[in-house]
């Protein structure tokens, strides 16, 4: 029979195997880097202790890997102490096998990555798009109206799984939880407004049925507070703002996701989430539909729109053939930026002569394999 390893082998010899074999793995990481470039991604966090922790990862096609993790508590304060931790990573990895680094998008970061870029142009930097995301639906639970929104379908939440047993609402048909854990906090709270809006007929039919009135529940204040809320048409009408925020919550799904690289898509989701807003409101109240989308275009100004983005959104096929938007000034204006970096683009005339057998789809870009795959 198999027998298992003493605690020596462990700590000593299988230790060791596990560490060698992690070694290979990033050495087989390490080719791919200088082949296709990468992405540095410093995380940082605080601790139960208050410690700002910084875990530094580096991405390329073939997998993602765990480089370190830094008790940067000291560090995060200072810009040129930051950077030096940077600058080690980047020595580390290779200065020209890096493409992009992603850190957070506070003013520190922002201040550590111009210093990065005074010495390494090659290396494009830009802040975490879902935390940029998820600033920017904090920035809309914020106002006054959805505050108070989310204020109350809370306090039906609390007040539903109190009591929970007692309202038989487990045994109803259909039923589905409420509250549904989402990629971040602000999504959860929108997305659990949804929810209670999709439950409005269980909801209602609840507080209106025998079991609930005769029940000394609902003669509680808060009882009452739960009924007044879910008989308030008011409440239901103002839940349609929640529509608002679906085509963000669709956008952090994709710059969330593991599937595939999401970079050559945030441009344009961000286009796409200003129509649907607009398109709400049928494009017809300014008045109405502004107020989000100005917020929309505040974090996209601030934080996101990145020549990096317009990039990644011009070299898409999936929107090279069938977006327009790829002519804009900008996104033509950014490629020629690029072209012009003699440390990223050696020979620019052949880069310009391969960006026109692209997108004019001529020799192997005209292939019907890589035209199927350029709609996937």
């Amino acid at each position: 029979g198999f027998k298992r390893p003493s605690y020596h082998e462990i700590r000593v010899e299988l230790l060791k195997d596990c560490k060698k074999e992690c070694q290979l793995l990033v050495e087989t990481y390490r080719s791919n880097w200088e082949k296709n470039g990468c992405t540095i991604m410093a995380n940082s966090w605080t601790g139960n202790r208050q410690r700002t922790l910084i875990n530094i990862l580096v991405y390329c096609p073939a997998g993602l890997t765990f480089i370190k993790s830094v008790d940067a508590s000291d560090a995060v304060k200072d810009a040129p102490t930051l950077v030096n931790l940077f600058f080690e990573v980047v020595e580390w990895v290779g200065p020209s096998n890096v493409v992009h680094m992603v850190t957070d998008n506070a003013a520190n970061y922002t201040a550590a990555e111009r210093l990065l870029h005074e010495r390494y142009d090659n290396i494009y930097w830009s802040p975490c798009a879902a935390h940029c995301l998820n600033l920017l639906m904090k920035d809309i639970s914020s106002m006054p109206h959805m505050d108070y929104l989310v204020s109350r379908a809370s306090q039906v939440t609390i007040f539903v799984y109190n009591h929970i047993t007692l309202l038989l609402i487990e045994k109803r048909s259909g039923w589905m939880e409420i509250v549904q854990p989402a990629m971040t906090r602000f999504a959860t709270s929108f997305i659990t407004l949804k929810s209670i809006y999709d439950h409005k007929p269980d909801l209602q039919a609840l507080v209106t049925s025998k079991h609930y009135t005769n029940h000394k529940l609902s003669r509680t204040s808060k009882g009452k507070s739960f009924s007044s809320t879910i008989l308030d048409n008011k409440f239901w009408d103002d839940c349609f703002d929640i529509k608002v925020v679906a085509p963000i919550i669709r956008l952090l799904r994709i710059v969330d996701s593991d599937e595939k690289p999401s970079l050559g898509y945030v441009y344009e989701s961000m286009f796409r989430a200003k129509m649907a807003i607009k398109n709400l409101f049928n494009n017809k109240k300014k008045k109405w539909y502004k107020p989000y989308t100005n917020l929309l275009k505040l974090r996209w100004d601030r934080h996101l729109r990145k020549n990096l983005h317009a990039i990644a959104y011009f070299l898409n096929p999936v929107f090279m053939y069938d977006s327009g938007r790829v002519e804009k000034m900008e996104i033509m204006q950014s490629m020629y930026d690029l072209f012009e970096k003699k440390s990223i683009c050696k020979n620019g005339e052949v880069a310009m002569s391969e960006i026109k057998l692209f997108r004019e789809r001529h020799e192997s870009f005209g292939r019907d394999k890589a035209i199927k795959l350029s709609n996937t």
